[in-house]
């Protein structure tokens, strides 16, 4: 396997792109990609796009074909993967592996979704497919009623409070302020989560990530780097995925998601580093709860402890391990697609020293994309290049 590295990254912003088609966006986030490493188009040798739910929401199915066409990329591979939420970060491994094993020298992974612009009963259907739906559609949960539930049992089990996952809203909120892609920043309070609207007991709206629009991309390249590259690389030290149980029934605990654990586990291998050496982690706060039940199971937390770790600050920016300092799912927004190719464009900007939520002296970043009920999970480890 050959060493491969981040040579380029490009985003849009994440939020309301109204009227604008899925494809440019990506084609937008892609061609940045390309501008800021300086790799000329004739060297990519194959694009992976992450995708979710564009054929039921807006009937487009061959998106990677048409986002290579139309960034004059040649004639190439050009895949379009999914998994769920996990699908960013699906591409984001096909693209190192094709470029790791040999198939190529250069790669384009993106990560694309436009959601807003469905009714809310649509785009509910639409990500209840990635729930198994012979077996879990009859309970009638959707995504917050699983949350829900892990939410009550994890704060049974380890006295998990409210006041302590409001921490992580306050948090991910307010770094979302200062991150130019975040959707919905916001200066609050406890008493503010706490009026917001009930979703699923004991998720409120402000525990919930919000639908969003957006594209992400970066280009990845073997080493040795051409001389003349433009921008700072980011070394690639592990890029792993895992499968969880496709039903919510298959999971022994709804307080872990084995799918995480094994993905980090083998990642840390994979890089030959412990989760002390982790500096920053982006990881998938799709509801409050998540992010604290994540943080354990990648473990950057001891087991019981990340809604205190949030609460006492040591998840902040200057904490002991910095969580979702782009804000997360829950400021930055959630375009399914695209959410993975975007924690690796939010944690290279950490490695170069360029994120508008600078972790001071952050040298080996940590991306954990989970997809379904856990069915799909990817764990990326970088490293700032010496």
């Amino acid at each position: 396997m050959r060493d491969v590295c981040i040579v380029g990254i490009g985003s849009t912003p994440f939020g309301r792109h109204a009227g604008t088609p899925i494809e440019q966006l990506a084609v937008r986030a892609a061609a940045e990609a390309l501008r800021d490493s300086g790799v000329d188009r004739g060297r990519i040798g194959a694009l992976y796009l992450g995708n979710f739910i564009s054929g039921p929401l807006n009937g487009k199915e061959i998106l990677a074909g048409i986002v290579g066409d139309q960034l004059g990329l040649p004639n190439i591979p050009c895949t379009k993967v999914e998994g769920a939420c996990a699908s960013g970060g699906i591409a984001f491994r096909h693209a190192w592996m094709a470029i790791a094993s040999g198939q190529c020298d250069a790669a384009v992974a993106v990560g694309a979704e436009t959601m807003t612009h469905a009714a809310g009963a649509q785009v509910t259907a639409a990500l209840n497919c990635a729930m198994d739906n012979e077996d879990d559609a009859p309970s009638g949960l959707t995504f917050p009623g699983l949350f829900g539930l892990a939410w009550r049992i994890h704060a049974q089990r380890y006295g998990t409070t409210r006041a302590q996952v409001s921490a992580v809203v306050r948090k991910n909120k307010a770094y979302g302020l200062r991150n130019p892609l975040a959707q919905m920043g916001a200066d609050l309070t406890d008493a503010d989560i706490a009026a917001s609207a009930a979703i699923c007991d004991p998720l409120q709206l402000f525990d919930c990530c919000p639908t969003s629009d957006g594209a992400a991309a970066v280009v990845l390249a073997a080493r040795p780097l051409p001389s003349d590259l433009q921008s700072v690389p980011v070394d690639i030290l592990a890029s792993v995925q895992t499968r969880g149980a496709a039903r919510i029934a298959g999971h022994p605990d709804l307080c872990s998601f084995d799918a995480t654990v094994s993905a980090a586990q083998r990642a840390y291998a994979m890089a030959g580093i412990a989760p002390t050496d982790v500096d920053v982690v982006e990881l998938h706060d799709c509801f409050s709860i998540a992010e604290v039940i994540d943080s354990e199971d990648l473990g950057l937390v001891p087991r019981g402890q990340g809604g205190a770790w949030a609460l006492e600050g040591r998840t902040a920016v200057d904490g002991q391990v910095a969580i979702n300092p782009s804000g997360g799912l829950l400021a930055k927004g959630h375009p399914v697609g695209a959410t993975g190719v975007g924690q690796i464009y939010e944690i290279v900007r950490q490695l170069r020293g360029t994120h508008a939520n600078q972790v001071r002296g952050a040298k080996i970043g940590m991306t954990h994309n989970l997809g379904g009920t856990g069915v799909a999970c990817t764990v990326s480890l970088l490293r700032r290049a010496a």
